[in-house]
């Protein structure tokens, strides 16, 4: 039962009736008992009246908190003159998106798409596509890394090879190889004569913010060269500024062959990119892959929005300074709370809490602290606040923590 704040009005039954029970959505996502209204910068406002402060960032798709003005201008100004048209048509924004996109990375060829998952689709097509193209058709399959999450298409739940994903439906789709995470030798000993690519992400979020070490992807990159595979990267979660830098491997000082981004590029709004070389694309010809909404005109608007702010270098080290403050006051409070906490790890503001309790008690007790925070695997409790996130918000954060923990370690029996 949610508790009012002091003040707060309650909802009107005709407000209610408005807002809709709920009751008829497909019951596959298990809900906070809270809805909000707006939102502003880090903080949420909830229709209880209840204000929120948001380190879930919406699963690490709001880099620039709720209703950032400049990006509510983009969205607006496009709103106001063009929806959709469909890509049977040039559109402008789109094509000033792509040729960023590719100026700022390795790309030659970015094909845009509404989520990760179907970034992850277009990544997994175009790697079993270039070896086609090459004569090798047999060359389709794909080593992937136990604890990955690349989305929820049947093709992307078998990349991530998890069985609580894979369960009920029906054979798995063929053509993708896990091994450990980290485990160099098993990734080497799986590829085959079949092989064609390596798919990871430089930092798995939902597998537990499990960061790849920079020696580990130096090492693939070789790899994948001296095989003759494709080394394509998951960067929709770790994408966008979310490390300290624009992508999460340039850490390493490597580039993919194929990209995978979302989330963070659209600031909130829907959006996803396929980025390539131009060798790795040449089998993706005409009539071969299309979507009807990727690339709309207002996404394109909100894209370019985002780049503004943060592909700056003046930005990225903001982020990293802040990653730094964070990451510090965090390690305070697993000094304080050892029996609560057993690690802080994690990239950038990708940041992890590997809890020695079960994760989602330190989540709701966070909630309960007016905290959001995001479970993941590992028993890890996911800390993805605003890339632009400030000072006293970051305050406000290690005081709600803190009254959270200690609220566990009462329960517990342990003083705090």
């Amino acid at each position: 039962m949610t508790t009012m704040t002091k003040g707060a009005t309650p909802a009107s039954p005709a407000s209610q009736a408005r807002r809709g029970s709920g009751s008829h959505f497909l019951p596959v996502f298990a809900r906070a008992d809270v809805a909000f209204e707006r939102g502003e910068g880090a903080w949420l406002f909830a229709e209880d009246g209840r204000k929120f402060l948001d380190f879930a960032g919406g699963i690490a798709v709001n880099v620039l908190g709720h209703s950032h003005p400049y990006l509510v201008e983009a969205l607006t100004q496009q709103a106001q003159k063009l929806w959709h048209v469909s890509n049977l048509y040039n559109i402008s924004e789109g094509a000033r998106l792509a040729d960023r996109l590719c100026e700022l990375t390795f790309a030659d060829k970015v094909f845009f798409t509404n989520s990760g998952a179907e970034a992850l689709e277009c990544a997994i097509k175009m790697a079993r596509k270039y070896h086609s193209a090459n004569g090798q058709p047999e060359r389709y399959r794909i080593v992937t890394f136990e604890g990955a999450f690349h989305g929820r298409t049947l093709a992307t739940i078998a990349a991530g090879g998890q069985k609580k994903y894979l369960d009920g439906f029906g054979p798995k789709v063929e053509g993708f190889d896990q091994v450990p995470f980290g485990d160099f030798d098993a990734m080497k000993a799986a590829v085959g004569p079949e092989t064609g690519a390596v798919l990871l992400e430089p930092v798995q979020g939902e597998g537990g913010t499990r960061v790849f070490s920079n020696d580990f992807l130096r090492k693939l990159r070789e790899f994948c060269d001296e095989k003759g595979l494709l080394l394509i990267l998951d960067e929709v979660q770790s994408g966008v500024g979310r490390t300290g830098k624009l992508f999460a491997h340039e850490w390493a000082g490597i580039t993919p062959d194929i990209m995978a981004i979302a989330k963070g590029i659209g600031g909130g709004f829907p959006m996803g990119a396929c980025l390539s070389t131009d060798k790795a694309s040449k089998g993706m010809t005409a009539g071969v892959h299309g979507t009807t909404f990727g690339g709309n005109p207002l996404a394109m608007a909100v894209g370019n929005a985002v780049l503004d702010v943060v592909a700056t270098p003046e930005f990225l080290e903001g982020v990293r300074a802040t990653a730094r403050d964070i990451t510090q006051r965090l390690a305070e409070l697993k000094d304080r709370y050892p029996d609560l906490i057993e690690e802080i790890r994690g990239s950038g503001l990708l940041i992890g809490i590997k809890t020695k309790i079960a994760n989602t008690d330190l989540v709701a007790a966070a909630r309960e602290q007016n905290f959001l925070s995001v479970p993941a695997g590992d028993n890890v409790v996911r800390l993805l606040p605003p890339l632009n996130i400030g000072e006293n918000e970051i305050r406000e954060a290690y005081q709600r923590l803190d009254a959270a923990l200690a609220s566990l370690s009462t329960k517990a029996g342990t003083p705090a």
